[in-house]
């Protein structure tokens, strides 16, 4: 063999291995996605969120891919699909509300967890701080409790002799019980009589909403994944009681709750999608900071405050951000 050739032969076989790992495509990092509720309860939230990930570069099935597990709000489902996650390795966990994301917590403290909407991630031990969360969890913050005594006051704009308020929250959701603890203060602060019902299961949601009869002028419930895939049911037994009802959420209204005073949840699973990008070009959680709504829409069901016999003021009607007809 000619020297030259030989020489030639070397370069090819030196350059063989480089050339292989050129053409390896790069890793696609993966986002587990950890569904509260059901795929078709959150379906509009998702929506949203994959929308703002293409925005930003990001398109499922190309250069990143999601692994959606759906817990039907059962708390051992949260545990169960947390560790799963987990140990297949995503790169980012993306999940809402406190239980699902306490879950997550306790299953890694190195992948990166992403909230879409929390009630009270501090008081709920899920971050340090807003500002400087810490650790491998950050998200968004719907500050429940700093609204609470906003909807008490719508209340009592719709319901003039409003005096026994009653209180439900699933006593497994860490948050919603923060929530229901500063209304029912806020509310014996104004001399209301409030009663606190605690919940843990379906069943017990619908039997707490019969014992009302009589007993509550009206009834504040504090979201959570097991309220919201029960939301139509309870709000028609609420119908059915004329007891006027107020939620934190726009959703409850469309299916057929009297009010609503909070955040759009569209718009926060929009922002979760963005702090998930900075976390997928390198950012660490811990550096990104807590965000919180800056806009609270009032959303009221005109039909169901018929249904209920219950004129609403027209200054309250002139403020609503929607009207449901």
């Amino acid at each position: 063999m000619r020297r030259r050739d030989f020489m030639a032969g070397l370069g090819i076989a030196a350059a063989l291995p480089m050339l292989a790992r050129a053409q390896q495509p790069s890793r696609v990092p993966t986002i587990g996605f950890l569904g509260a509720a059901s795929r078709e309860i959150a379906g509009p939230w998702v929506s949203a969120f994959v929308k703002r990930l293409h925005e930003l570069g990001w398109d499922e099935g190309r250069n990143v891919t999601i692994e959606y597990r759906w817990a039907e709000a059962s708390s051992q489902r949260y545990r169960e699909i947390a560790t799963e996650l987990s140990s297949r390795k995503v790169d980012v966990i993306v999940t809402w509300a406190s239980a699902p994301t306490l879950a997550a917590k306790r299953a890694t403290t190195t992948i990166p967890i992403v909230f879409a909407a929390q009630m009270d991630p501090v008081g709920a031990g899920v971050v340090a701080s807003l500002a400087r969360p810490g650790g491998n969890v950050t998200g968004m913050s719907i500050q429940q409790t700093d609204t609470a005594g906003k909807r008490i006051e719508l209340l009592r704009e719709v319901v003039p002799k409003l005096a026994r308020l009653a209180v439900m929250a699933n006593s497994a959701a860490p948050g919603a019980m923060i929530e229901m603890r500063e209304v029912v203060t806020k509310a014996r602060s104004l001399g209301l009589e409030a009663t606190a019902i605690e919940v843990g299961q379906a069943d017990e949601v619908f039997s707490a909403i019969e014992s009302l009869k009589g007993r509550a002028d009206a009834l504040y419930v504090a979201t959570d994944p097991l309220i919201f895939s029960n939301r139509v049911r309870i709000s028609a037994m609420a119908q059915a009681q004329r007891l006027p009802t107020i939620y934190g959420g726009r959703e409850y209204v469309e299916a057929g709750a009297l009010m609503s005073y909070g955040p759009n949840w569209a718009e926060l699973f929009r922002h979760a999608a963005e702090q998930v990008d900075k976390i997928l070009r390198g950012t660490k959680p811990a550096d990104i900071p807590v965000e919180q709504p800056t806009k609270f829409d009032l959303i009221v069901n005109l039909k169901t405050a018929k249904t209920i016999g219950l004129e609403l003021p027209p200054s309250l009607l002139a403020r609503a951000d929607e009207v449901i007809e």
